[in-house]
């Protein structure tokens, strides 16, 4: 390999951002509510912005276009380089946040106080939230310590209950949960430790598999405890792949008798710490709202009534313009002018684009609005972006989290993309409308002799619906739909 120093032409391509189209993007993926909390933040950043109603005295950001005094140097491009890193464009933008010269120090106290207001209604919400749940580990933890162990056996259990999963499982052995070099004895305790563990509630906690965890749940004496023992014992599979037969070849127990007992066996909780799991019920806050006017037609509304209207402070503008500023007060409005204006457009920016987007959806599945979900039509994001005129990440990006209202409930955006496979006549039709048939066939097929994926694709076909086996499997499988033998009733002659 030989070094050497001269000039060469090199031909490489980059991707060329500007700051303002990576904010746009940004400001567009947003959902209401993270929009909202990105407005309060940069209020809280940039003290030239301004929440107020519309004031046909008071000029908006447009009036700045004629003042060229008023506005910063032109936009650099921003320039993917992965060389360089992108020091100096990634420098410009941190610039952009530097603070607030001391001649602004009386002006900027309001934005402080709104800071401190946002802090202690933060506070507020924080003081009033819902204390949190009990969790496995407490509730095993509270009933240990009402028994009387040693010191010893007690920080096993305390070990074994700290080692189980969310389900309540123990996935480690209890050879983890002891020195390399443990003896005998200390395994027995650790034995007996998890003894102790098992014999707390919920029933079945502290178990290394299913069937020691159903057969932890069983109590001597109770109805079918011998026929429930041996069929977890030794037919869990069975009765996983319904061969009823092969239990009642085994056992000599009657169809009748194992259906039952199958029913009683359903009672039991295979995963009995699932319950103590924190569930999140997320709030949706629906983006556009679909309406429809007199003439039938539908038209979609960006929810936009919470999203406060941003101005740039006339209070600033004019400290630009009677020339009493100095040269570093005057740089520092520049720069906060342009964030501030390229805030404005982005959201302005961000609702037209998600208007757009949203009534193209709108117009492609009417009849979804309609006649309801069997009527979906297969829609590709590439034949939105086709009819908005933009680049088809554009329209993932407008639809990503959005939420929309509509007379037949609320609907992610993205719930209207949908793909689909060719009818006998070439006509694309819907997965959705096929999984709907699916489920209609599975529903009303005799139970004595259900179809098997082959007779499901037949009778696809019948309804002009050409799909492949495979397909089929697939779908089944997804909507949690047995296997033709799993269907299969026995008890039925």
């Amino acid at each position: 390999m030989r070094l050497s120093f001269g000039l060469e032409q090199k031909l490489a391509q980059k991707q060329i951002l500007a700051p303002r189209m990576i904010q746009s993007m940004e400001i567009l993926q947003l959902p209401i509510m993270e929009l909202q909390e990105r407005i309060e933040q940069e209020m809280n950043e940039n003290p030239l912005l301004e929440q107020r109603e519309a004031d046909p005295d008071i000029p908006d950001v447009q009036a700045d276009v004629e003042n060229p005094d008023a506005l910063a140097e032109p936009e650099r491009e921003l320039v993917v380089d992965e060389a360089h890193n992108n020091e100096e464009d990634f420098e410009r933008l941190l610039n952009m946040g530097d603070d607030l010269p001391d001649a602004y120090e009386e002006r900027t106290r309001s934005s402080s106080n709104r800071m401190e207001e946002e802090a202690g209604r933060k506070h507020d919400v924080m003081a009033n939230a819902v204390a949190r749940a009990e969790s496995l580990y407490d509730c095993l933890d509270h009933q240990l310590g009402e028994l009387a162990l040693d010191g010893e056996l007690k920080l096993l259990a305390e070990k074994i209950i700290s080692g189980l999963d969310s389900n309540g499982y123990l996935k480690n052995s209890l050879e983890d949960l002891l020195p390399p070099d443990a003896s005998e004895e200390q395994l027995a305790a650790a034995r007996h430790a998890l003894a102790i563990v098992q014999s707390l509630d919920p029933a079945g906690v502290g178990a290394r598999s299913l069937k020691e965890c159903l057969l932890l749940q069983l109590n001597e004496g109770a109805p079918f405890y011998e026929e429930l023992k041996t069929l977890i014992s030794n037919h869990l599979e069975d009765l996983r792949d319904n061969r009823l037969p092969a239990i009642q070849r085994a056992t000599q127990y009657s169809i009748q008798t194992i259906q039952t007992v199958w029913a009683e066996l359903r009672k039991l909780n295979p995963k009995p710490g699932a319950d103590f799991a924190e569930v999140i019920v997320r709030t949706v806050t629906p983006d556009i709202f679909l309406e429809q006017e007199a003439n039938g037609d539908y038209r979609v509304r960006l929810e936009d009534g919470r999203t406060p209207r941003l101005f740039i402070s006339a209070y600033y503008r004019e400290r630009m313009r009677n020339g009493d500023a100095t040269p570093e007060e005057r740089e520092f409005i520049k720069r906060k002018v342009n964030a501030a204006q390229w805030l404005i457009e982005s959201i302005e920016q961000r609702r037209s684009t998600i208007t757009k987007v949203a009534q193209e959806i709108v117009n492609h599945q009417r009849q979804f609005f309609e006649q309801g979900p069997q009527a979906i039509e297969p829609l590709k994001m590439q034949q939105i972006a086709d009819r908005v005129g933009v680049h088809v990440t554009t329209v993932s990006r407008a639809v990503d989290d959005k939420w929309i209202q509509t007379p037949r409930g609320i609907f992610p955006l993205k719930r209207f993309f949908v793909g689909g496979a060719r009818s006998d006549d070439g006509e694309e039709v819907a997965w959705d409308r096929i999984r709907m048939q699916l489920q209609e066939l599975i529903d009303k097929e005799d139970k004595r002799k259900p179809y098997s994926d082959d007779e499901i694709v037949r009778r696809l076909k019948n309804e002009g619906m050409n799909v492949a086996r495979r397909t089929v499997t697939k779908y089944r499988k997804k909507m949690g739909i047995p296997s033709s033998r799993q269907r299969r009733d026995w008890a039925q002659k």
